[in-house]
């Protein structure tokens, strides 16, 4: 019975598990940096997943502690911080395989006492209650656990592991299917979802029994797995006769004997007693004689069980003595009783097999496959100068090697005659489409173009209030640096004195004006301040905010500081008694006083001094006020007492600090600076403006929204106003900061330019308007690398004269990160290089100067050229201006830390069914050893009140503090006796109390430092609820504390379009409750009645129309009308929302404005979706939504008109939508350090809020704390070189317009990888890896010896961004295999069956856009209802020649592995990467027998010592399943850098990994719907991947037609008819 309820309820659990199978995401766990996430590893799903490595042989346990340590050096180099879990409880999987059970203490030993790692052991198993504390306390982000074990029992394990993890809310990764790269680790994420908790809590008990269950299972199973090993031997048979070996032993030892002796000795010892025993218990009884004869048969006999010991201790000695570089070198020895001793060898030696028992595998010659090494000899001015230094030691190929003289051009097959494979393919910058002909003049052309304008302004305008400015061609004069002061002239002129006169009356003339406004508006003001202050106030504050007059403005603050002191004198009297004041009218009092002193000092007159002092006074701060006016005559005790009753309460410094610290006066320049005419820049601000007047180049790290992108704007109007053909570049991340960049750029400015040139123009991928005909170019990296990169567009290329990189941190992503880096390297011109977020910038500094110098030598030697040119009379290929811009080749880097606003942090927690906010001060994110060991973070930065709530915990906890004193906020140094206390000044305070901190904890005073920083700590409360399901509550509790709008960052496409319609519905039910009980029958009635009117009206035009009667008719017209406008404000009335049911604000904008958005988004998918959400005031954005979707979202959140958006990361690059509040409702390994700064500077509103609010939603508080803690990413380069990529810088080099040019920017990128800076030994390895690229290009036929393009380079290169499928594309094609699949439906016709279409369309799904299924999900036996799912096989003739292509490839790369393996380290190589535990040492080499039995040194050159352990040999490489770190680890290169695309791909385990077939299921069915139930996609990744999909058949299309001149060849028409098919379908939905 008990045994049913686990089989039953153990499928239930591995059914739950098999449905997330699909659904797992597979990313980089370490999203581009991990440092702000801490995570578990299984310690058994470790030990499994290296024991069943492909290339590993049960027995070489060193091979098997390589495996283990690569793979943790692999996660430590990435930043991984991570604990490893051993179960006590998985103990008892192992019995079945004893000899793993060894290997598993060893394994716990090994880590725990050589390594740093953190190993735990002290848990029983998932379900027990440490193990629940452990997790609370630590919260992982994930657990990395396997999802199959070596037995089904084992697999339960996990499962129960994987169900417990979900229910802490600890996200699962599978050990099975990780890939490594140069920075990340990709692998499949199983999310921890809401119904995962609830599954949990609901079977709570059942899973406790079932996992009793299996341990009792497992138990007897211990027992049952020895028995047929031991006979009759009992347990405690053998453990006795274990003890009493080994305390017979322990009589004859030595003193520290090396334990590998001793368990050889005790093993032999006891095997040979136990062996003993067992032959003697097999006498026979009756029943068995038969049974046991068959066994005696198989088993060895006493002799040669000694014989077998006697080998046992061989193997030991050669451990003992040998060095691993000649163990490396074992032979294969097979023994005809090999197959008869397994069982006796879990009996006896689980200490694992040794390197001497390999009888499985066959002996063969190690060099049998491996190719002859050697290249093919290049002559090329760039293999030349790139690599020549490393050529000489290379060996090369003979001219009359069959190699070289099989590369006499092969013929085509004949289909391929009319192909011009040569001819130049239009790229992706004339494929991308045009939104209008920039060149036509059709009206309706025109008209359109207008309209584009139009809008570009309108969204402009809703993205900053700057006039338009209109810029004039001047002629380049040499700036001056604004930054250093100015010198007076000596006399001025007769004009300057009549224009200064001018200015003066024009002057006196606006303040008159401005003194009568006042006059006006004073009573109304004044009668306002005494009802209601606050709203007085800001009427107050407006009306300063556009007065100029200072008289004017000291005159109202007046008018306003006296009405403060009123009010808070009448407050004080009301509120008598009781202990709590009001504090916010004294703020309001002190902040005039504030702007009465800093501003007005000057012309104060002694009446207001008087004022503000009487008003210090009544704020009981007696000092400030007799520093500021003196009074002499002392006052009595009545006076003093009756002024009590009016004080705060408490000091000035802590006043301003605790309640005035966001509106505390920053320090601000106040002389303007003439470049700059909207506002006064800061002086870091000036030091860019005079960067781009001396052409100089910038790396710019300053925080979001503190004003950086003003000198890009700068840098704009600067070329702008130089000529007409110069152009600025500026590159940013995403196509929605395209669209807003461009916006903005038409919005500023405007410019007279000859006819056919614009001002602006952009270029993405999806669409293109004037890119090259523009001075000001908006675009992403990749289509400006395809115009660096294109040959005959370098007269182009030469014009630029600025390039601005926005976000230029993009270069340490995940995604076309490297791209970001050719784009560095190969422009000529002075660059600006923009972050908020990078923590060295100095490296990147560096490195960017390093190449500006490349480009001063070579610009120096194009120069000289070109004069030499000029001087015989050539003319040179640049622009007329090109060499007289004298450009600085200086990088210079400008840091600014500050932030305008102050952020505050809060937690989120629901208690009682209603939400709580608690503050969360960024010390509590901290530790006393974090501290010790870095400091305080350098962006940690502490608002006012939270320095003074530092103080307040060191105070408290630390009674006799020596400090105390002087670190009070009244006593402290920079605050002492002033009245305005400033922004710098609180700085101040708060780094003494940082480094007062930091020297309890340096000095011996830890504990006191721990309690502060837990005293600072909110409770943490993780919420059981389903925090989705509280998020409409979170949004109402916000608007009620005025926090909106506010931007909810959540990480998952389908949870932002949810959490957005929740809000949404939530309001609609409030509204349902709200409307009378027939409001819904008269809106019906109403509209029926209106569409009758509507009836009659068009009825009454028609008979009027036919009619001569006017007078009678006319009349019954206007009642119709009268009537039907009734009827609509009646109607509009009765379904108008109402206001506390929506977040619109309404005021916000107009109908007209409203109209003209949603217009835009008619005919879009999510259309009408969003008009809906908008009309609440409710958005959402992310990167799935049409360019015109997201900016409906973008321009009515920055209007003010929506007030709630849900979004994800995309949103964080650059996008212009401050707000007040960020709200991060999701836990994502997403959410990083880098993007929580991203994302949380856009809270406050410079401008409009002086503070920004975090709130955490659903976070968990350890997350937080490494959130706010973690440093930004360093960044660190890419392996930066792909095999299309150097074909395209060959293309560039030999086609180039400007030879020269072109060479020079092909060197620079080969030269100027951020991998190799400072690393000699990688720039070798980049040298070679770029030679192996160039001889397989030549083998392929794609270039010559020369290194020129030939045959179909062009589509290969065209098609770059998908290597390596794009190779494989090109030689399927060569080889005739689509000609032989599409033929038409009958001679002649130029259609094709669904059937050739259904087969093109596998073969291209299994090419682009693969997406892999974990391999456990093809166990699932789950319904399909429309889709295939898995995708089926290659056709056989295509597999066969993916086949060929692959073992070209390995073979190829085998050849160049062995030649970087001369790169390699070997001292590192000999000793195991984590532990550095050492394996080297003199060989021996007078033993004959070592001799024999370690002779084989040949073809085991680029593979790992450790790895030749288990028989393996270079040529294993060719084999596509072997894994990629069987090579050595310190060439920095392996497997997965070569351009194989595997028809079949396996995990680590060798388990298939299935494709997902989600393209060709959509071209069957049609249907998005379809692949979200059955291809387990999220509609959003899915609409998105088909996009990609029909972009990249549609570009194959266009490339086939272009280079085909027979109209009627059969794959053209075949894969035109398939693009046309795929896109209806795809537009359909």
């Amino acid at each position: 019975m008990e045994r049913n309820v686990f089989t039953t309820f153990s499928q239930q659990m591995s059914q739950l598990i098999l449905n997330e199978m699909p659904k797992a995401e597979y990313s980089s766990l370490f999203n581009d940096f991990v440092e702000s996430e801490f995570f578990l590893i299984d310690g058994d799903s470790l030990l499994i997943t290296c024991i069943c490595e492909i290339s590993f042989k049960p027995g070489q346990n060193l091979h098997f502690f390589y495996l283990v340590e690569r793979y943790l050096v692999d996660l430590i180099s990435k930043g991984g911080q991570f604990t490893i879990v051993f179960f006590e409880d998985a103990e008892y999987a192992y019995f079945s395989f004893p000899e793993l059970l060894s290997l598993r203490t060893a394994l716990i030993l090994h880590l725990q006492k050589n390594t740093t790692i953190d190993v735990r052991t002290t848990f029983s198993g998932c379900l027990s209650e440490e193990w629940g504390s452990f997790l609370e306390e630590s919260y992982p982000y994930f657990l990395i656990v396997a999802d199959e074990g070596l037995n089904d029992l084992q697999a339960h394990l996990f499962n129960f592991l994987i169900i417990h993890s979900w229910a802490r809310k600890v996200n699962v990764v599978l050990s099975s299917g990780q890939e490594s790269d140069v920075l990340r680790l990709y692998a499949y994420l199983l999310p921890s979802m809401y119904r995962h908790q609830t599954f949990f809590q609901k079977n709570k008990q059942n899973i406790k029994d079932a996992y009793i269950t299996l341990l009792h299972q497992l138990k007897r199973f211990k027992l049952s797995a020895l028995a047929p090993l031991f006979g009759s031997l009992k347990w405690n048979n053998i453990m006795e006769e274990a003890h009493e070996t080994v305390s017979m032993l322990t009589q004859v030892w030595p003193e520290g004997s090396d334990i590998r002796r001793v368990f050889c000795v005790t093993s032999c010892s006891l095997s040979l007693r136990m062996y003993h025993r067992f032959l003697g218990n097999r006498a026979p009884s009756a029943g068995q004689e038969t049974e046991i004869q068959q066994v005696n048969s198989k088993c060895l006999t006493l002799q040669e069980m000694e014989d077998l010991c006697k080998l046992h201790c061989l193997t030991v000695v050669f451990l003992l003595h040998l060095p691993l570089s000649q163990r490396a070198c074992a032979r294969v020895v097979t023994s005809h009783w090999a197959k008869d001793m397994t069982p006796l060898l879990q009996m006896c030696f689980t200490a694992g097999k040794n390197f001497m028992r390999r009888a499985e595998l066959d002996t063969y010659s190690a060099n049998e496959m491996v190719p002859n090494l050697g290249f093919i000899p290049m002559s090329s001015f760039v293999v030349d100068k790139f690599a020549g230094d490393i050529l000489k030691d290379l060996p090369f190929l003979k001219s009359d090697d069959p190699i070289v003289t099989s590369l006499v051009k092969q013929k085509e097959f004949d289909e391929l005659v009319h192909w011009h494979s040569h001819k130049p393919l239009s790229d992706d910058y004339d494929r991308s489409k045009c939104q209008f002909d920039e060149k036509s003049r059709d009206p309706r052309v025109l008209r359109s173009v207008q309209k584009y304008h139009v809008f570009q302004r309108f969204y402009g305008n809703s993205l900053e209030t700057v006039s338009s400015k209109i810029i004039v061609t001047q002629t380049i004069k040499s700036k001056k640096d604004f930054s250093g002061p100015k010198s007076k002239k000596a006399h001025e002129t007769k004009a300057e004195i009549i224009t200064r006169e001018n200015k003066k009356r024009l002057f006196a003339k606006e303040e008159q004006k401005e003194e009568q406004k006042w006059n006006a508006l004073s009573f109304s003001v004044e009668e306002q301040m005494k009802e209601n202050l606050h709203s007085g106030i800001k009427n107050l504050e407006d009306f300063l905010k556009s007065c100029k007059s200072s008289s004017v403005k000291l005159r109202v603050e007046m008018v306003g500081l006296t009405a403060c002191l009123k009010a808070w004198k009448e407050h004080c009297r009301s509120e008598e008694g009781k202990t709590m004041k009001d504090l916010s009218i004294a703020v309001q009092m002190m902040k005039r006083i504030h702007s009465l002193m800093e501003k007005y000092s000057e012309i104060l007159q002694e009446d207001d001094r008087q004022l503000i002092a009487r008003c210090l006074k009544y704020l009981g701060f007696d000092e400030l006020a007799n520093s500021l006016h003196p009074t002499q005559d002392a006052e009595n005790d009545v006076k003093v007492k009756k002024r009590n009753k009016y004080s705060v309460g408490i000091g000035p410094a802590r006043f301003q600090l605790q309640y005035m610290g966001h509106y505390l006066i920053r320090d601000e320049r106040k002389d303007p600076d003439p470049r700059v005419q909207d506002f006064i820049p800061d002086t870091w601000q000036r030091e860019l403006l005079d960067v781009v007047d001396k052409n100089e180049s910038a790396v710019i790290v300053a925080p979001t929204s503190s004003g950086k992108t003003y000198a890009s704007y700068y840098c704009m109007e600067k070329v702008l106003k130089e000529s007409d053909d110069g152009v600025v570049v500026y590159v940013a991340p995403t196509k929605a900061l395209v669209n807003q960049v461009a916006a903005t750029v038409q919005n500023r400015f405007t410019k007279n330019l000859p006819s056919g040139e614009a001002l602006c123009g952009v270029f993405t991928r999806e669409y293109r308007h004037d890119a090259l005909n523009c001075q000001v170019l908006i675009t992403v990296p990749a289509c400006f690398e395809i115009l660096l990169l294109a040959p005959h567009r370098q007269n182009w290329v030469k014009k630029i004269r600025y390039v601005i990189f926005d976000e230029v941190h993009c270069l340490g992503g995940e995604i076309g990160a490297e791209i970001w880096e050719h784009l560095l390297v190969m422009i000529r011109c002075p660059f600006l290089a923009l972050s908020a977020t990078i923590s060295n910038p100095e490296h990147l500094t560096e490195w960017l100067q390093l190449v500006k110098w490349y480009w001063k030598q070579e610009d120096k030697i194009i120069e000289n050229n070109t004069a030499s040119k000029r001087h015989v009379g050539h003319h040179a290929g640049f622009p007329k201006d090109y060499l007289q811009v004298k450009q600085s080749y200086k990088v210079r880097l400008v840091l600014y830390g500050e932030r305008y606003n102050d952020l505050e942090k809060h937690v989120c927690s629901i208690k009682h069914d209603d939400i709580h906010f608690d503050h969360f001060h960024p010390c509590a994110a901290l530790t006393t050893d974090h501290i010790e060991r870095y400091g305080f973070p350098p962006d940690l930065t502490l608002s006012p009140r939270e320095s003074i709530q530092l103080y307040d915990a060191m105070f408290q906890i630390w009674k006799s503090w020596p400090r105390a004193q002087e670190l009070c906020p009244e006593n402290f140094i920079h605050f002492n006796n002033k009245l305005v206390i400033k922004k710098m000044d609180a700085r101040k305070y708060e780094e003494s109390l940082k480094s007062e901190l930091t020297s309890w904890i340096k000095n011996g005073n830890i504990e006191e430092a721990r309690m502060v920083l837990q005293n600072l700590s909110p409770e943490a409360d993780l919420s059981p609820e389903n925090m989705i399901t509280m998020f409409p509550l979170l949004v109402e509790k916000l608007r009620k504390m005025e926090k909106l709008p506010a931007l909810f960052f959540l990480f998952k496409l389908g949870a932002v379009e949810n959490a957005a319609k929740s809000v949404s519905t939530s309001l609609k039910e409030k509204q349902e409750t709200k409307r009378p009980p027939k409001a819904d029958k008269e809106a019906h009635v109403m509209a029926n009645k209106l569409r009758k009117v509507k009836k009659s009206i068009e009825k009454q035009k028609i008979i009027d129309e036919k009619s001569q009667k006017k007078n009678r008719n006319v009349d019954q017209s206007l009642i119709h009308e009268a009537e039907h406008d009734n009827l609509l404000k009646c109607l509009e009335k009765n379904l108008e929302i109402p206001q506390d049911c929506t977040y619109a604000d309404q005021k916000a904008v107009d109908t007209e404005t409203l109209q003209k958005v949603f217009g835009r988004v008619k005919f879009e998918r999510k259309g009408e979706e969003l008009k809906a959400l908008a009309e609440r005031g409710i958005g959402y954005h992310h990167s799935a939504m049409s360019f015109k979707e997201k900016q409906l979202v973008e321009i009515l959140f920055r209007k003010g008109f929506l007030r709630v958006v849900t979004a994800t990361g995309t949103l964080a690059l650059g996008i212009n939508m401050p707000c007040k509040s960020v709200v991060f409702a999701q836990n994502s390994v997403y959410l990083d350090a880098l993007n929580y700064r991203q994302m949380s500077g856009r809270a406050g509103r410079r401008g409009q809020d002086l503070m920004g609010d975090v709130y955490f939603f659903d976070i968990p508080f350890p997350k937080i704390g490494k959130l706010i803690k973690s440093n930004v990413p360093e960044l660190r380069g890419q392996f930066p070189l792909s095999i299309t990529l150097i074909l395209r810088l060959m293309l560039l080099a030999s086609k180039g317009d400007d030879p020269e040019d072109a060479k020079a920017k092909v060197l620079s990128v080969l030269k100027h990888s951020l991998l190799s800076f400072k690393q000699p030994r990688v720039m070798d390895m980049l040298k070679l890896y770029f030679l192996f690229s160039l001889q397989f290009l030549v083998k392929e036929g794609y270039l010559d010896q020369e290194g020129n393009p030939m045959g179909f380079a062009g589509l290969v290169s065209h098609l770059h961004y998908h290597e390596p499928s794009n190779l494989v594309f090109v030689s399927f094609l060569v080889n005739g295999l689509f000609h032989d699949l599409c033929q038409p439906t009958s001679k002649g016709s130029k259609r094709f069956s669904q059937d050739v279409m259904e087969k093109l369309m596998l073969v291209l799904a299994h090419l682009f856009g693969r997406r892999y299924f974990p391999p456990k999900f093809q166990d699932t036996h789950f319904e399909f209802y429309q889709s295939k799912v898995f995708l089926d096989d290659l056709p056989e003739d295509f597999s066969d020649a993916l086949d060929e292509y692959n073992m070209k490839i390995m073979e190829d790369f085998t050849g160049f592995l062995r030649i970087v393996s001369k790169l390699a380290d070997m001292n590192q190589e000999y000793q195991l990467p984590l532990s550095k535990i050492k394996f080297t040492g003199k060989e021996c080499e007078d033993s004959q027998l070592v001799s024999h039995l370690m002779s084989c040194k040949e073809g085991r050159v680029a593979i790992s010592p450790f790895v030749c352990l288990s028989g393996n040999f270079d040529d294993d490489l060719l084999r596509l399943e072997t894994p990629n770190h069987v090579t050595l680890g310190t060439i920095g290169i392996n497997r997965s850098q070569a351009p194989v695309l595997l028809s079949q791909k396996f995990d680590n385990r060798g388990r298939k990994m299935p494709l997902n077939a989600y393209a060709l299921d959509f071209y069957k069915h049609g249907s998005l719907l379809g692949l979200v139930q059955d291809n387990r996609m999220n509609e959003g990744d899915a609409y998105y991947l088909l996009k990609d999909f029909a972009l990249t058949i549609k570009s194959i299309s266009v490339s086939l037609r272009e280079l085909c001149e027979n109209e009627d060849d059969n794959v053209v028409l075949a894969f035109e008819q398939l693009s046309t098919t795929f896109s209806e379908k795809l537009n359909k939905v």
